[in-house]
């Protein structure tokens, strides 16, 4: 298919002007960055986290009153599939120690580390082991690795890049425990790329002071999920993966603690009590809700469901407004929209261009505000290309990349991203890449302190489902970082709070009963039903087709 004749007739303005831009990049010289105050305007007209248009207050628990996306406030909003008084708890289907919600990267490193202390594991999780953000991160992971750097620089770069916002105690954390979790990864087995004499081969990024983002070449996170699920599957006698099985709403017992879950089989629809002495939610963001219609980068499953069901028992959440646009998702073709392209093709010298070929941002920029600028220059200064289906695109010009550091490094470093355009006739090493921001990360979420303890005794959180180590800005390589460090604490923490003994007491769901009458007090009138477990996209002429008011209940 490749690009379209008018496309590539745009893209000779690219190649005229490429021969100037390598040039300059060979000297060092730049596009200058933004000061702050003019990244406060950009951020403040153009993102779309800072427009006051489809955001509204939610009216019901304990955040009540904040001010949030429509697509997560009618979320939070939602009633249980389940009417809790026709749920017999008394029969038990599961019993374990530690029940993990979720298999990525955090899920799949709390179970390892719960399970080092001989503990019995189930992890539950509605897709496959592994289908999960952490399979389709690509750039790398941050830690501070190299002489010139230090956990203090992490947590400074960390703590700027989220304007400030972070929870302080969760960066620290994170910060401390990065080079750890680098170690405990090559330790088992992880291949990490390396310079000749066998150091880690550590590149820039944005917003970071310091070369601190380690790599596996553009396949990073499914590097790290290989690992991690060959070491759960080693395991088998302590560990059990229950797949095609998400939770749908937790349990606490009548002292409060937390207690297990209800879990639903997607294939057979059968629901099975599962009680656990400490549960871990670790299930991941919510890009499949398409905030204001955006594209996304996340998997199938990114639906809230973690989020949903700890509001639901009372736990509230850090920074849960705030939502991370990618600046480089893929305009196009339409096959690929969505999908991330990562920050490393700008590290690696890569620039952003307009329909002109002109440079008109720093590559490096903080993401949000990069995003910014990149909305700024297609929807203000309407310099964008536009594509057969009337998408926004701009370019990103791959082919430097091979003039600044020779032929074939493109293939070499981005082997994935040259496959996925290939397969469209797009070859990126000599031809670039039309890209537009994409939705791509929940920044906020489950409110934790840096042992990953909710308000709710027994119930812990990791990963992206929480909020509070990014703060309303996450920087690149730091998501990865957070799954393995918070992820590893769930895992010790929750076995901590199992070895001292816990003695659970009469499972209830009175908490859901509760939120649902809280519901009607409200007003609010035929709420949704959430977790919604997977996204739906059926056109309108499909959904009409369903006749939703004509059907009767069947159960």
């Amino acid at each position: 298919m490749g690009y379209t004749p008018e496309m590539k007739e745009l893209i000779k303005r690219v190649e005229a002007t490429r021969p100037a831009r390598v040039e300059r990049a060979r000297r060092g010289e730049n596009f200058p960055a933004l000061s702050l105050e003019e990244r406060a305007v950009v951020l403040e007209k153009f993102h779309p986290d800072y427009q006051k248009e489809g955001r509204r207050a939610v009216r019901v628990g304990r955040d009540k009153g904040l001010v949030l996306p429509d697509e997560i406030a009618t979320m939070l909003e939602s009633r249980s599939m389940l009417r809790p008084d026709k749920v017999d708890l008394t029969k038990i289907d599961f019993d374990t120690d530690v029940l993990i919600v979720g298999a990525g990267g955090g899920g799949s490193s709390a179970a390892l580390l719960a399970s080092n202390s001989g503990l019995k594991v189930i992890m539950a999780t509605k897709l496959r082991h592994g289908d999960a953000n952490t399979m389709m991160a690509e750039g790398g992971i941050q830690a501070a690795t190299q002489e010139c750097d230090s956990p203090f620089y992490h947590y400074l770069d960390t703590i700027g890049g989220g304007h400030f916002t972070n929870q302080p105690d969760l960066v620290a954390a994170l910060a401390h425990d990065a080079p750890l979790s680098i170690a405990w990864l090559e330790s088992l087995g992880m291949i990490f790329n390396k310079l000749p004499d066998g150091r880690l081969d550590a590149r820039h990024f944005g917003g970071s002071s310091r070369k601190r983002m380690n790599s596996s070449g553009d396949m990073t996170g499914a590097e790290i999920m290989r690992v991690l699920r060959d070491e759960v599957r080693n395991r088998r006698d302590r560990i059990t993966v229950l797949e095609f099985c998400p939770a749908v709403e937790l349990l606490l017992d009548e002292t409060g603690k937390c207690a297990g879950a209800i879990l639903y089989n997607m294939e057979t629809r059968e629901f099975f009590i599962a009680r656990a002495k400490a549960v871990v939610i670790a299930t991941g963001g919510n890009g499949r809700l398409h905030i204001k219609g955006f594209a996304t980068t996340n998997h199938y499953g990114a639906t809230m469901d973690g989020v949903v069901m700890c509001y639901r028992a009372g736990v509230g959440t850090t920074c849960l407004p705030s939502t991370q646009y990618h600046p480089t998702g893929v305009a196009y073709p339409e096959q690929n929209v969505g999908l991330l392209i990562t920050e490393k093709v700008r590290g690696l010298g890569a620039h952003v261009l307009n329909n002109e070929g002109e440079q008109f941002c720093f590559p490096l920029e903080p993401r949000d505000v990069e995003s910014a600028e990149l909305i700024k220059e297609a929807v203000e200064v309407q310099k964008a290309v536009l594509t057969p289906t009337g998408r926004y695109g701009l370019w990103l010009d791959s082919p430097m990349i091979d003039l600044l550091h020779g032929e074939g490094t493109v293939r070499r470093e981005l082997p994935a991203k040259f496959i996925q355009f290939a397969r469209h006739g797009i070859d990126i090493s000599k031809e670039p890449m039309l890209v537009y921001p994409t939705l791509h990360y929940q920044n906020g979420g489950i409110a934790i302190n840096a042992d990953c303890e909710t308000v709710i005794p027994g119930l812990y959180s990791a990963g992206e489902c929480t909020g509070g180590v990014h703060g309303e800005n996450r920087l690149m390589g730091n998501s990865l970082q957070d799954v393995i460090t918070f992820g590893r604490r769930a895992g010790v923490s929750a076995a901590a709070y199992v070895k001292k003994g816990v003695e659970l007491k009469k499972l209830t769901l009175d908490h859901v009963a509760g939120y649902e009458k809280e519901l009607a007090e409200a007003g609010i009138d035929n709420p949704m039903v959430a977790p919604i477990l997977l996204p739906d996209y059926a056109t309108d002429e499909v959904a009409s087709r369903r006749m939703a008011e004509a059907i009767q209940e069947a159960e």
